[in-house]
């Protein structure tokens, strides 16, 4: 347990931080685990319907800074090319 008034302080914004984090965490893997559901089960046309949904959460994971912006560049594209191999 923290003993410092700020220590106190960092464990608060830790925890409410973790609570964003999680969120676009499991917002990301979500959409991400369907598109590949979708095109592991020869939907490809369907699973490129979700990618403007999985552009979205990136992006808002990339503004609040749980990843990085070239990271989730990088994730957009390797989820566009995997559906456009499936087509």
């Amino acid at each position: 347990m923290p003993i410092t008034s700020s220590a106190k302080k960092a464990l608060r914004a830790s925890k409410k931080k973790r609570v964003y984090n999680v969120r676009h965490r499991d917002a990301v893997l979500s959409v991400t685990k369907e598109i590949r559901k979708l095109v592991s089960a020869k939907k490809a046309k369907d699973a490129m319907k979700l990618l403007p949904k999985a552009y979205a959460e990136l992006d808002k994971a990339a503004k609040t800074g749980f990843i990085k912006k070239n990271t989730a560049d990088r994730k957009k594209s390797r989820l566009a090319s995997f559906i456009k191999k499936a087509i």
